[in-house]
């Protein structure tokens, strides 16, 4: 796992190197990351830009060489440039960074999207992964972890908010918000570390301002994700996710939270193999080389559909 500190020296010494040697390196990346590209890769590829045929930019859009340090947020625009500085500086691109919930009228590079809508404008980039992209190595049996459900979050958004309201006090549940603002101070509780959130069956993982930020590392986990099916997605592809099959599935008004618990603590078997789905998933953004790959191949048919072909043979 990257720390925020070599992160962030990292990022900041890109600022200071010249980007003609990594524009001349071009073709040899697309070269590699095609020599990678077998067909798992390209359907992912293929997800997260479903651009098709040629789809015209707007005002919105700028050139590569206006895309410098000072954009923010900081993280978005580093995750961003780690890969555009190596396409030519006159192509154009439009991107939307935050926590996006809705799609962009032309093709954007965003880190979300919604599902359930036409949402091709919306390519997903892995944006703000420090924060996002974090998994955890669990010695610990689903079998011996305690059984009850854990969440800690900052509670202001109204399908949090409800779920506290009914659950805050359930014997099955150890809850709370983590915040003393905006919020019922009853139903404060202090933080837990990732390793504390362990020693439990079962982990929250219910949706911000877009995903779930937990979901990822908690997937990774021994335990399991307890949630609604996500309305959006992120590099994570968290489209592709099947109640029941990787996380243990709710309704969205939450009312068989219960059922659903004691469903899995009657069916240890039944647990495991949701955990042994999930791992498999999260296993496709293991491999640093096939990230990198998926990458340059996303933004190489941004540029493409976007009727900016780039000439590197």
């Amino acid at each position: 796992m990257t720390s925020k500190f070599t992160y962030y020296a990292r990022n900041y010494l890109r600022q200071l190197l010249p980007r003609g040697p990594f524009r001349r390196r071009l073709a040899a990346r697309l070269t590699t990351a095609r020599g990678l590209a077998d067909a798992a890769l390209l359907q992912r590829v293929d997800y997260y830009n479903k651009l098709a045929g040629t789809v015209g930019l707007d005002e919105r859009a700028v050139p590569l060489d206006e895309f410098r340090y000072g954009i923010r947020p900081k993280t978005y625009f580093f995750d961003a440039y780690r890969f555009l500085r190596y396409f030519p500086p006159d192509l154009r691109v439009r991107f939307v960074f935050g926590d996006l919930t809705r799609t962009p009228p032309a093709p954007s590079l965003v880190k979300s999207r919604p599902l359930g809508e036409d949402n091709s404008n919306a390519v997903l980039f892995k944006l703000n992964w420090i924060r996002h992209f974090h998994f955890v190595r669990d010695r610990l049996p689903w079998r011996e972890k305690r059984d009850l459900l854990v969440g800690r979050s900052t509670v202001t958004q109204p399908n949090r908010i409800r779920f506290l309201e009914r659950y805050h006090d359930h014997p099955l549940c150890d809850v709370g918000q983590v915040n003393r603002r905006r919020g019922a101070p009853r139903r404060f509780k202090p933080r837990l570390s990732i390793h504390r959130h362990l020693d439990f069956k079962f982990i929250l993982c219910l949706e911000g301002n877009d995903v779930a930020s937990n979901l990822k590392w908690v997937m990774s986990s021994n335990s399991l994700a307890v949630m609604p099916p996500p309305s959006c997605e992120t590099w994570f592809m968290e489209g592709l996710l099947e109640p029941d099959v990787h996380y243990v599935a709710l309704r969205p008004d939450y009312a068989d939270l219960e059922d659903q618990l004691r469903r899995y603590l009657d069916d240890p078997a039944a647990a495991e193999s949701i955990i042994e789905r999930a791992h498999e998933h999260v296993a496709r953004f293991d491999d640093p080389a096939r990230e990198e790959a998926a990458a340059f191949l996303t933004l190489e048919k941004y540029f493409q559909r976007t009727g900016q072909p780039l000439l590197t043979g």
